[in-house]
């Protein structure tokens, strides 16, 4: 790889880490940076994944005046990424990619109407609590559902995971949008850090340790850079940047499968 090349990596790990933290979806970045450059598609993404994980670390850290009394629910939702990233990293090794790359899209869309329905249901759900309908116990076990499903697709291929984590978190849970996308971003550092241990594990030889080093770099500072920038921004101005960085990724998607 030349000086060049590495550097276009660095950058691109940038962007990924910033939007990673902000939004999510950095992959549809690094992967095919990594693509166009002559890197093999498995080599790629399992390179990317490992890459990433300094960038989702600083992520969390730079929201951590948000996520301040969220142990309760975090203990409560890790265990289920923890569990859902390791069966994605190993259903990357065992299935055809074609087979779920299909249905992506159709995941990221879903995750988008959650996002944009989200205050809605949330405000719905809190009525039926108040009137003696709803039940805190079922919505906190859907959360769960949808968390670990969230970590089998990040742990699997990983773009655009903290859309479909934005879009179950703000439907199912009343707190704030800012504080949403801190739990998002500590379940995706957990995704992330398993799926890169189950591959460091079972499949060493498909890891390009340069492109691990070059994409490290670039997201770690993407990670402050997104921090700084994703807090700053109003709820509606944030769920409108998941949108269309969704909507953009659905397309790149289909249009480059």
């Amino acid at each position: 790889m030349s000086v060049l090349q590495a550097l276009v990596v660095v950058l691109a790990g940038i962007g990924a880490g910033t939007i990673n933290t902000v939004v999510g979806s950095g992959t549809l970045i690094t992967f095919p940076t990594l693509l166009l450059l002559g890197v093999p598609p498995i080599t790629a993404n399992i390179s990317n994944n490992i890459g990433l994980v300094p960038g989702s670390l600083t992520g969390s850290i730079g929201y951590r005046k948000e996520l301040v009394g969220a142990g309760p629910d975090l203990r409560r939702l890790a265990p289920m990424s923890f569990i859902g990233a390791a069966l994605g990293a190993v259903l990357l090794l065992v299935l055809d990619p074609r087979l779920f790359r299909t249905i992506v899209p159709v995941l990221i869309l879903l995750g988008l109407v959650l996002v944009l329905a989200g205050p809605r249901l949330s405000a719905w759900a809190e009525r039926r609590r108040a009137q003696g309908t709803g039940s805190v116990r079922s919505h906190e076990v859907a959360m769960q559902g949808g968390v670990f499903g969230a970590g089998v697709y990040g742990g699997y291929f990983g773009a655009a995971q903290g859309i479909i984590l934005m879009g179950v978190l703000g439907a199912l849970s009343p707190h704030p949008i800012q504080r949403l996308n801190g739990y998002k971003n500590v379940l995706a550092t957990i995704v992330n850090a398993v799926a890169a241990t189950v591959f460091i594990i079972v499949a060493r030889d498909e890891i390009d340790w340069l492109v691990v080093l070059l994409i490290a770099v670039g997201a770690t500072i993407g990670g402050v850079v997104g921090s700084t920038v994703g807090r700053r921004l109003s709820p509606p101005v944030l769920r409108a940047v998941i949108v269309v960085i969704g909507l953009v990724a659905i397309v790149k998607l289909v249009r480059y499968p």
